[in-house]
């Protein structure tokens, strides 16, 4: 239950978004939250929701099934790509500081970068990267090492690996761009990435329970990922290069009170202002559509954030993932509501479906669209024209006889055995994988093709061009 009363000037919790004060049944949501985890087996989640100003956190379940380790408000969680939005935070502050032009080419800034083709080299700005339609591939892990010279080490590796597509031709959600933008981060300002995040960024906001190193995780309560009902092989298994992009360790509350920030117009708490009022509204802003708005519940892509609209009710946010271990955030602006779900495996997308969807519909009035399926009679479809080998760097995917093989090549090679589906028709070019390692959660595949006409198939938002 919610209730409001007006506060008073001075109060901490008003916010320039209401004149009233939320009280959050914390009871009531820390029964719903144990209700639902282990009705998903879920091992262990944290959840925090910023309401009327105030962040309230809750947690539920252990966070090792082996040690039993019970899930505290301020537990830390492994929250992959939601890295990717600090980092973008990170580039706009050097955009307000004049430091950094978004329209230039990296190269410009960042000599050292390149791709194999240089005419594309030149095509690929800080904008584009930000808002994945640089080209650049996901699929490129590469371990670098431990040193601070990680990112570097990763960006000269980098020039000889093929572009997804063409700079600017297709929105194609990527990691290795944003390693870029962590070089880029370092060379500017004469830090590694973890410390410009720490000085620029964490301390400001006084954001203590996040963190980007393994060995600075121990001191707080850490969740381990779990398969099915046993605790993962390895905590974390990302090279330190993956940082940018992918490691970031993050408490719930942790990661509402950075959405806080971009909430109140780029201020901190005390009233210190870490980003201006004009780069805020800039990462918010669309760049870009997506062709698969499924797969983060986005249709759209701002600098960094991914963009949602719900029935009208504009949104922004991010999703994460590492080692099982997962993370949403969803901020709606109008309600000054900003709802964080860390969850350390189980049935999490269900998880988040309900919770994040009861608590949305009642603080902000949004209603989260069904998780994506096809539906119960499918439409006729001709795929035979689908048909063929589609290609980007370290993926080869397979399409023929109404079935999908996704398999990884190259430098990917062994990360997973191939991948084979179904592929149900839904509307148009869109299909589910379904059946396989899709039992449970159909996974959008979309077809489409380039500006240029080359046909491509959009797995997880990344783009394959048709090789052959």
């Amino acid at each position: 239950m919610l209730r409001s009363v007006q506060c008073a000037e001075s109060s901490e919790h008003c916010t320039d978004r209401s004149s009233s004060v939320i009280f959050f049944d914390s009871e009531r949501w820390q029964a719903r939250l144990d209700e639902l985890r282990a009705a998903h087996g879920v091992p262990g989640a944290a959840l925090a929701v910023l309401a009327g100003g105030t962040v309230h956190e809750l947690a539920a379940g252990v966070l090792h099934r082996g040690t039993g380790v019970a899930a505290r408000p301020g537990s830390v969680f492994l929250a992959g790509s939601l890295a990717k939005v600090y980092t973008a935070t990170l580039v706009m502050q050097l955009a307000d500081e004049g430091r950094l032009d978004l329209d230039a080419p990296v190269v410009s800034a960042l000599p050292e970068f390149a791709t194999p083709e240089p005419r594309a080299t030149e095509a690929v700005t800080v904008r584009r990267l930000l808002s994945h339609t640089g080209g650049l591939t996901n699929d490129f892990t590469y371990d670098s090492g431990r040193g601070d010279d990680c990112l570097a080490r990763y960006v000269a590796a980098l020039r000889e690996v093929p572009l997804d597509c063409p700079p600017g031709s297709a929105l194609s959600y990527g990691s290795s761009g944003y390693v870029v933008l962590g070089r880029l981060v370092e060379v500017l300002t004469g830090l590694t990435w973890d410390r410009a995040l720490r000085e620029r960024l964490l301390d400001p906001l006084g954001l203590e329970h996040t963190m980007t190193l393994p060995e600075q995780a121990p001191r707080f309560r850490v969740a381990m990922g779990h398969i099915g009902a046993d605790p993962a092989p390895v905590w974390d298994a990302m090279p330190r290069s993956a940082g940018p992009y992918g490691r970031i360790i993050v408490s719930a509350g942790d990661v509402a009170r950075f959405a806080r920030m971009h909430l109140d117009g780029g201020v901190a708490p005390g009233g210190a202002r870490v980003l201006s009022e004009r780069a805020v509204a800039a990462m918010r802003a669309r760049h870009a559509d997506s062709p698969d708005p499924w797969s983060m519940s986005a249709d759209g892509w701002g600098l960094g954030w991914t963009l949602h609209d719900w029935d009208g009710v504009p949104g922004f946010g991010h999703d994460g993932s590492a080692v099982t271990q997962h993370a949403y955030l969803r901020v709606v602006p109008h309600a000054g509501v900003a709802v964080v779900l860390l969850a350390n495996g189980g049935r999490f997308a269900r998880l988040y479906a309900d919770l994040c969807g009861e608590l949305l519909a009642e603080l902000a009035g949004v209603r989260l669209p069904p998780p994506f399926a096809p539906p119960a009679v499918p439409p006729e479809a001709d795929m035979s024209a689908l048909d063929g080998v589609y290609r980007r760097a370290g993926v080869v995917i397979t399409v023929g006889g109404g079935r999908i093989r996704y398999e990884f090549v190259d430098g990917m090679e062994g990360l997973s055995p191939p991948l084979e589906a179904g592929l149900v028709p839904v509307s148009g070019n869109v299909f589910a994988a379904s059946g396989g390692p899709f039992r449970e959660d159909h996974v959008p595949v979309v077809f489409g093709a380039l500006p240029d006409g080359t046909p491509c198939v959009y797995v997880s938002m990344r783009c394959a061009p048709k090789a052959e």
